[in-house]
C-alpha cells in the first residue's frame, strides 16, 4: 500500500517524526506513521521495538505543544516475520499544534496534504487559534479543590506504573492556572457523578426489575463496576437439542466491552451527564451525552477516525488497558453489528445491541448459566482454539493487534489457570511456539 494523506512510512526512527505527527494532529482525519516501512512500502523492520516505542512517546510528550498526550498510540505489529511500530494520530481538538522549539509559526505549525506535511500559512494558523475550543473538561477548573486520588495510585500501581508527586500536572489534572481541573474530578476518589445500570422485566421501561449505581467514585472504578455488572448479565445460554449442544452469549463480549468504554471515554461531562446503561428481555441499550464531535461525519466515524472528545481520559484509560488503541473500538464492534445499531442525536449517542436470536426466548430446552470462573477475555480466547495456534493466528482470530494487551488479559491469565499449555514448554519463547488447550480447557470451554 503506498503512502497516502493518511499514511505515512518511515524506515527507522529518525529526525522529523514530530512535525508527521504534528500534521496529523491538524488534520481532520488523523492519521497513521509506520515506522520499519520503506517509502516503497517494503517491510524492514525495527531493531528494538520496546526502546522505539519510548522514545517516541518521549519525544511527542515533550516537544510538541498543546500537549498531544491521549492523541497518538503506539503498537507494536508483527509483518512478514518482522516487528514494526504503528504510530495512530488522532485528530486534536486544539489545533493548531505545533514543534514546541518554533511556536506557532509557519515553521512550527505543518498540516497534511496529500501524502505529505505541509507548512501551514500565517492565516490559516491564526483562523484554527481562534476557534479553538474552549468547553473541555481539561481547561474547567473543578468547583471542589480538596480532591483526593487513593484508587487512581492504586490503579496505576496494579499495572506497575506507580504515581509520582507531580502526577496531576504529568496526567493534565490541572488547569494552566494550576488548579485541579473537571477531569480531576472525575477521576477523584469522591465526585457527585451518578452511574446507573438499569434493569427491566420487559422490552419497554415500564417494569423496572433492578436500579444499580456507581457513581460518586473515580470514574475508573465505576467504568470497572459496570464492565463487571454487565459481564455477569452477559450470561452464556445453553440449548439442547437431539443432535447438539448449542452455547450462545447474550452479547458479544469484545464488542459489548469496546461499547461500554466507548461511552465513559466519549461522554460529554461538561453537560454533567453521566452515561447510561439499560438492559431489556431483548436487548442491551449504551447512551452517552454528546453526539460527534466537530468535524467528523458519520462515516468517518465507523471507519474508526478519532477525535477524542476528552484526551484526559482517553490518555489515562489507555494507560491502564482499559483502551486498546485509538480508534479501534467502533471497527470491532462492526465486526458483530451493524450500524443500524448506533442512534445519532443532536445530544446523545446510543448504541442499541440486540440479544442473540432464540436466546432470551424462554423455552424448556434453555437453561441459562453463569460462569465466573472464567473471564470474558480468556473464555473468548478458548473459543477461538481449533488446534495448535500460534500467538499470532490467536490475535488475529480475536482482532487483537496489541501483542501486550493480548499477553496480560488473555494468554497470560488462561496459561495460569491451566487452560491453556504451550507446545515447546522448555523454550518458552521459541520462534515456533504454539499453544493449546488442555483438558481443562476443554472442558472450561463447554461449561
Amino acid at each position: 500500500m503506498p503512502e497516502t494523506n493518511r499514511i505515512e512510512y518511515k524506515r527507522e526512527l529518525s529526525e522529523g517524526l514530530e512535525k508527521e505527527v504534528v500534521a496529523f494532529l491538524n488534520y481532520r482525519e488523523g492519521g497513521i506513521i509506520y515506522i520499519g516501512i520503506d517509502k516503497e512500502g517494503t517491510i524492514v523492520g525495527v531493531q528494538d521495538a520496546d526502546s522505539d516505542q519510548l522514545k517516541i512517546k518521549d519525544r511527542l510528550k515533550n516537544n510538541i505543544r498543546p500537549s498531544a498526550l491521549g492523541l497518538f498510540d503506539i503498537v507494536s505489529e508483527e509483518r512478514d516475520g518482522k516487528e514494526i511500530l504503528k504510530i495512530i494520530v488522532a485528530s486534536g481538538s486544539e489545533k493548531p499544534y505545533h514543534l514546541k522549539k518554533y511556536g506557532m509559526s509557519e515553521k512550527g505549525c505543518f498540516i497534511r496534504l496529500g501524502s505529505a506535511a505541509e507548512p501551514m500559512s500565517q492565516k490559516l494558523i491564526e483562523e484554527l487559534f481562534a476557534s479553538r475550543t474552549r468547553n473541555s473538561i481539561g481547561k474547567i477548573k473543578a468547583h471542589r479543590q480538596d480532591l483526593n486520588f487513593e484508587q487512581l495510585h492504586i490503579y496505576y500501581q496494579e499495572k506497575q506504573k506507580p504515581l509520582n508527586k507531580q502526577f496531576r500536572k504529568n496526567l493534565e489534572l490541572t488547569t494552566t492556572d494550576g488548579d485541579l481541573n473537571y477531569a480531576a474530578y472525575l477521576l477523584a476518589d469522591e465526585n457527585n457523578l451518578s452511574v446507573k445500570v438499569a434493569k427491566y422485566k420487559g422490552d419497554t421501561r415500564v417494569d423496572l426489575m433492578e436500579s444499580n449505581e456507581y457513581g460518586y467514585c473515580s470514574l475508573v472504578k465505576a467504568t470497572k463496576s459496570v464492565l463487571d455488572k454487565i459481564s455477569l448479565e452477559n450470561r452464556t445460554i445453553t440449548q439442547i437439542t437431539q443432535k447438539e449442544r448449542k452455547e450462545h452469549r447474550l452479547w458479544n463480549a469484545i464488542a459489548l466491552r469496546e461499547a461500554i468504554i466507548n461511552a465513559f471515554v466519549h461522554n460529554d461531562y461538561t453537560r454533567e451527564i453521566a452515561p447510561k446503561f439499560e438492559i431489556f428481555n431483548d436487548r442491551i441499550e449504551i447512551t452517552s451525552a454528546g453526539s460527534l464531535p466537530d468535524g467528523l461525519s458519520k462515516n468517518e466515524f465507523f471507519e474508526g477516525f478519532s477525535i477524542p472528545r476528552n484526551k484526559e481520559l482517553m490518555r489515562i484509560y489507555k494507560d491502564l488497558d482499559l483502551v486498546e488503541q485509538l480508534g479501534s473500538g467502533i471497527p470491532r464492534i462492526l465486526e458483530s453489528y451493524s450500524k443500524e445499531c448506533f442512534r445519532f442525536s443532536d445530544n446523545f449517542l446510543r448504541m442499541i445491541f440486540p440479544a442473540a436470536d432464540d436466546v432470551y426466548r424462554e423455552t424448556p430446552q434453555v437453561t441459562p448459566q453463569v460462569t465466573p470462573q472464567v473471564t470474558p477475555q480468556v473464555r473468548d480466547l478458548l473459543n477461538v482454539f481449533k488446534g495448535e495456534e500460534s500467538r499470532t493466528e490467536l490475535q488475529k482470530s480475536l482482532g487483537l493487534v496489541d501483542r501486550k494487551n493480548f499477553r496480560i488479559n488473555y494468554l497470560n491469565p488462561a496459561l495460569e489457570e491451566g487452560l491453556v499449555e504451550l507446545t515447546i514448554p522448555d523454550k518458552p519463547k521459541s520462534s515456533k511456539q504454539k499453544y493449546r488447550l488442555t483438558e481443562k480447557g476443554r472442558k472450561a470451554r463447554q461449561e
